[in-house]
């Protein structure tokens, strides 16, 4: 007998909002499970991408004629989204990016090397994305400074006694992920904050994970930077937001030089331009940007917390399901955890689990997901990880577990 599915929290018709999902993948309907590493795009957004190109492309902030005008505008409204989504203070705290990469090398080469010198420490996690280990490392180089990585228990939690415990008076700077990419883990980011605070350190999240998924306010955090992609938020590739306080982005120097970031250059002096647009060189992907804002539009009009309960409830259902399978094993089961899951089946490489569920229809992810100290600490080369987006549904977590079963018997 099936057992009947939970009560669906966004409406199924949403669906139809991503043209990609009524493809066929090897004569399969597809499911697509792997927007952790990258999120479909609804009609909306390919639409506002479509649309400026055809009849609202001009460059920005240069032209005094009206179809640039009316570029710059659409550019700044979608800046104004952005403040919304995330609940910033002011627009002019939220610095256009290629990505949360960019957002996190930003802060290193600008913040970090104006404020750490030979013996100081950044204090990271065991969870982290690659994004926020090698940056650091690179300006420790720089720099003299060192990194610290706080630990993780085997339920991929992160022990915040000892991570305390590393907070001391060498700490310049805390950069956590708010969600890990490869555990779902959903850090006490509060928690983190107020501690490093309390010593009067700043604080990064990498929100990557986190701003698909969930309200941010970062405001209520009071957190000092917050980077997040817009490809995982239903948006376009090569672009991205780093939010800092306004009193640091002040203090921190350019991060490069060119158009844009300018009030006036001689050749003996220039006078950089205010924030943002001082971090800004250059002409930036304008139609990045405004696809970025109808993302976040489209995302504010389903509702965040609707969004974050619909994606429990698959990922309830999907632990469920495969806590009925002995040969799997789930990676990562901290109590609190966003919609992502990561498994390993005993005698199949997930390389090769990978490529079953392709040819059954099922993208799903299978690697280190660029977190190895992740992998060291569980002991596996890689996992298979299935991660969920608000087009998702509990048919998509049944073929899910029906292509590992499919997996078992072809290894058996």
């Amino acid at each position: 007998m099936t057992t009947p599915h939970p009560q669906a929290l966004i409406s199924e018709s949403l669906r139809a909002d991503f043209p990609i999902l009524e493809q066929k993948m090897h004569d399969k309907p597809l499911v697509y499970l792997d927007s952790a590493a990258s999120a479909q795009k609804p009609q909306v957004v390919i639409d506002s991408l479509s649309g400026f190109y055809e009849t609202g492309y001009a460059n920005i902030h240069r032209g005094v004629y009206k179809l640039s005008q009316d570029a710059t505008e659409a550019f700044e409204h979608a800046r104004n989204t952005v403040r919304d989504f995330i609940g910033a203070a002011e627009a002019r705290e939220l610095i256009f990016t290629r990505g949360t990469t960019e957002a996190i090398n930003l802060v290193a080469q600008t913040y970090g090397r104006s404020a750490l010198g030979p013996g100081d420490e950044i204090l990271i996690t065991e969870m982290e994305h690659h994004s926020n280990i090698v940056p650091w490392q690179i300006l420790c180089e720089q720099t003299g400074a060192k990194l610290v990585v706080g630990l993780m228990d085997d339920t991929g939690t992160l022990l915040l006694e000892n991570f305390a415990e590393l907070i001391n008076a060498r700490t310049k700077l805390v950069a956590v992920s708010h969600v890990s990419n490869a555990l779902g883990t959903i850090n006490p980011v509060r928690e983190i904050i107020e501690l490093a605070h309390a010593q009067n350190i700043p604080v990064l999240l990498d929100g990557a994970q986190a701003a698909p998924h969930m309200p941010i306010d970062v405001q209520a955090l009071d957190v000092d930077f917050y980077t997040f992609s817009g490809h995982k938020v239903y948006g376009p590739t090569g672009i991205g937001v780093l939010y800092g306080k306004a009193a640091l982005l002040e203090a921190m120097p350019p991060y490069q030089g060119g158009g844009d970031m300018i009030l006036s250059v001689t050749f003996e002096k220039t006078e950089y331009n205010e924030i943002p647009h001082k971090f800004e060189a250059g002409t930036p992907n304008i139609a990045g940007v405004i696809g970025l804002g109808a993302a976040l539009e489209y995302l504010q009009g389903i509702g965040m917390d609707r969004i974050a309960a619909h994606e429990a409830a698959l990922l309830s259902y999907a632990t469920e399901k495969l806590e009925e399978i002995p040969q799997v094993t789930i990676i990562g089961t901290a109590k609190e955890k966003a919609g992502v899951i990561s498994f390993a089946v005993e005698g199949i490489h997930p390389h090769d689990l990978g490529t079953i569920f392709d040819m059954d229809g099922v993208a799903i992810r299978a690697g280190h997901h660029c977190a190895q100290p992740v992998m060291e600490h569980f002991g596996v080369p890689a996992t298979a990880r299935a991660s969920f987006g608000l087009y998702n549904n509990f048919e998509d977590v049944d073929m899910l577990v029906q292509t590992i079963q499919h997996a078992m018997e072809v290894f058996s």
